[in-house]
């Protein structure tokens, strides 16, 4: 059956006929148009041009609203990376880069490397913008300082001008009310409180119990075949630390509490991503069960307190039990998490690589040994114990020791948050901004140090170090210099006693260094250990 058409239209000719059916709404509307009577023609005619006219209105509307919403959302996305990389500041900011949004330079910073040398995300930057450049990690800005100027000023300023601060993965995982949190009154209640535990009259009373567990343990080393060194010294001075903390003996324990400190130790300086299987969310998960222990053994020890203080947990209930004591449980476990893991990581790392150098560098090992040989030279019985008059008295034990800890540089940054506008060299730090002192590039500086690489005990000679200068930082600075240090000191020189005197070693394999940016030993080192002879220990008591 043919199709209908649509008779031409008187009153808009220039309309052409149509065909029925169509699916154009306007021709159809037009072929209804001319069945109807002429007096309604035009009137009709007009309201479906005004319709027609409405719908490609509401189109071209939508059109632009969408182009709008598009625009909008260009012009915020321009203006966050705008503001991103050209932060607002009440003078002239250090020169350098924020990086990506969101991320900033992280990725970069906790690229590993295999350098001893200054830090290469440090050193490009350093080249590029000077001692002193803004950057962004882990989505805080962030002023870094290689300035010896600059590092002293900050640390002279605590609580004035800057006050210590750590990125809130940091604080995540140390606990938000760890002591390098804490600020006032409360931090140096806490720093009196680690003193009396690590201060010089309880490192008398401890040095012989340093001394045998290192006996102890080194014995333990030579009956085996080959030692991982980091693994073996961090379990040695983690059960020292942990006896004299929390009287922990994990023979007597049902649950291993350093397996939950390695965990976390393997993702401390890792990228913070908190997903399931990632290093960041296994450090996490080894604090937690970790805190768990301690407090259960918090909670055990107030139901059963003792007579007599024995350790550190008893001095921490003491205080707890204080009328207006400022102490609080929180806290309390915090400050012992921390200096668990201060007191035996940081100290396994540089025994470790004390060996390493020792290895290195033979006529180092031989000029060591010669000292305390003489030790051992001057006692009336050889086999008594180290007095702490002979432990001072190991003048280029204490010059190795500042050697090793200048070269390892155990901890690649030190924080602090400016606390209002502070100027320095023509330079406005923010208020609120991050600072990172970073130790590396003083340690490592040609300026001060000569062939700063070289490892050389001797350029230490006749240099006091009571503390942190401009040019050593190795155990931080200012009021927050490290109250461990001593102890750090006691637990190396002790072992390198025992060590150099009674025993030799030979490399396996290993001891390759990573830098991520903290240092590890990612494929161990390892050793075998062996007991000198009779005749080898004789020549070392006769020898002058």
């Amino acid at each position: 059956m043919p199709a209908l058409s649509a008779p031409p239209c008187l009153f808009f000719p220039r309309f052409p006929p149509q065909t029925l059916p169509t699916s154009n709404n306007l021709s159809l509307s037009h072929f209804l148009l001319c069945q109807r009577p002429k007096a309604h023609h035009s009137i009709i005619y007009l309201f479906l041009q005004l319709k027609v006219f409405s719908e490609l209105q509401l189109v071209t509307v939508g059109r632009m609203w969408g182009l709008c919403i598009g625009a909008l959302v260009i012009i915020s996305i321009t203006h966050f990376v705008y503001r991103w990389r050209n932060p607002r500041c009440n003078g002239k900011l250090p020169p350098g880069s924020m990086g990506f949004p969101l991320l900033g330079e992280t990725l970069q910073f906790f690229t590993p490397n295999t350098s001893s040398d200054i830090p290469p995300f440090i050193k490009k930057r350093m080249d590029r913008y000077g001692p002193i450049f803004k950057t962004n990690l882990v989505g805080r800005p962030v002023v870094i300082s290689t300035d010896p100027d600059l590092n002293y000023f900050i640390f002279q300023q605590e609580g004035v001008l800057f006050q210590s601060w750590y990125p809130d993965t940091f604080t995540e995982i140390f606990g938000r009310q760890n002591v390098g949190s804490l600020h006032g009154f409360l931090y140096k209640y806490l720093k009196n409180m680690v003193l009396n535990l690590f201060g010089p009259e309880s490192l008398k009373k401890m040095l012989p119990e340093v001394e045998q567990a290192a006996n102890r343990t080194l014995q333990q080393w030579s009956c085996q075949d080959t030692i991982e060194l980091k693994d073996a010294t961090a379990s040695m001075i983690f059960d020292l630390t942990a006896k004299k903390l929390i009287s922990y003996e994990p023979d007597k324990s049902s649950e291993n509490l350093r397996t939950n400190f390695v965990a976390f130790i393997q993702g401390l300086i890792s990228f913070p991503l908190n997903i399931p299987g990632t290093a960041y969310h296994k450090c996490l998960q080894g604090r937690k069960r970790a805190m768990r222990m301690l407090k259960t053994m918090l909670q055990e020890r107030r139901a059963m307190p003792r007579k007599q203080q024995s350790d550190f947990f008893d001095y921490v209930l003491e205080e707890l039990r204080k009328d207006g004591t400022i102490l609080t449980e929180a806290i309390a476990l915090d400050l012992m998490f921390v200096l668990l893991f201060a007191s035996f990581e940081t100290t396994s790392l540089a025994i470790t690589l004390a060996i390493k150098f020792l290895s290195d560098h033979p006529l180092v090992l031989k000029q060591l040994t010669e000292e305390h040989e003489a030790i051992l030279n001057q006692r009336e019985n050889a086999d008594s114990g180290l007095t702490w008059k002979e432990y001072k008295s190991m003048t280029y034990t204490f010059q190795f020791i500042n050697e090793t800890v200048r070269l390892a540089n155990i901890v690649p940054g030190i924080f602090r948050k400016a606390l209002r506008d502070t100027q320095f060299k023509g330079y406005t730090i923010p208020a609120s901004w991050g600072v990172m002192v970073c130790p590396p590039a003083v340690h490592l500086n040609p300026v001060k140090y000569k062939d700063p690489l070289a490892f050389d005990p001797s350029r230490w000679e006749g240099v006091e170090l009571n503390g942190a200068t401009k040019h050593f930082m190795a155990f931080g600075g200012g009021i927050r210099f490290c109250v461990g240090t001593e102890f750090t000191k006691v637990q190396m020189a002790v072992f390198l006693h025992c060590l150099v005197t009674k025993y030799r070693w030979q490399t396996i394999k290993g001891g390759n260094i990573v830098r991520t940016p903290g240092l590890q030993f990612p494929n161990g080192f390892y050793v075998h250990l062996m007991k000198k002879d009779t005749r080898e220990q004789q020549r070392t008591y006769s020898s002058t």
